[in-house]
């Protein structure tokens, strides 16, 4: 389990096709503290660390998860929002993340304000829900949804966030992985039943 809460980037720094697989080594400047068999959050996604060399780890996304999030999009020298598991009985500072993308969403608009930005995500018009002031991990960053619509949601981004998350990056057409609200989720297919 996660939180959302963005503990540090990663720089991808190798990538490796095998099979249907991709083996992705990053830098961090907590490379020192993981340890094998450890499930960190890349961009929302739960990935297990394989490897540990120096200051680079790698972890193997599968086919599954290629399918279903943006990891087949990294590029060496790109950034990922890294977040290592909670530890119970800490505060919960974001929401209740697992770390397991329900899909992935396209950025059709950016706003710059005065003190933030709004960005807004269109998705596949599924069963997946958001809900106004409600919870959305949006590349494993927990955020709240600040314009729900069928199959649209924004964003609205403080500077903290954005200087120190890979959201900055984010461009019109950008992919990134959604994770929509447990407990949300748990309602929504509840009520459709």
């Amino acid at each position: 389990m996660f939180t959302g809460i963005i503990e540090t980037l990663a720089e991808v720094v190798f990538l490796k096709e095998e099979a249907d697989n991709l083996h992705i080594s990053c830098f961090s400047k907590i490379t020192q503290q993981l340890k094998i068999d450890q499930s960190i959050s890349h961009n929302g996604v739960c990935l297990t660390i394989v490897d540990i060399k120096d200051n680079i780890y790698t972890v193997t996304a599968i086919k599954e998860t290629l399918s279903k999030t943006n990891m087949s999009d990294l590029k060496v020298g790109d950034f990922i929002n890294l977040e290592r598991a909670m530890i119970l009985g800490e505060r919960l500072d974001g929401h209740i993340v697992q770390g397991h993308i329900d899909q992935t969403a396209t950025c059709i608009d950016i706003k710059e304000e005065k003190g933030s930005h709004i960005f807004t995500f269109k998705y596949k018009d599924t069963n997946s829900i958001t809900v106004e002031k409600g919870s959305v991990c949006v590349n494993g960053v927990s955020l709240t949804v600040v314009n729900s619509k069928q199959n649209t949601f924004s964003v609205a981004i403080i500077p903290y966030t954005y200087e120190h998350t890979n959201l900055s990056s984010v461009k019109l057409g950008t992919r990134v992985n959604i994770e929509f609200d447990i407990i949300g989720k748990y309602l929504a297919k509840y009520t459709l039943k």
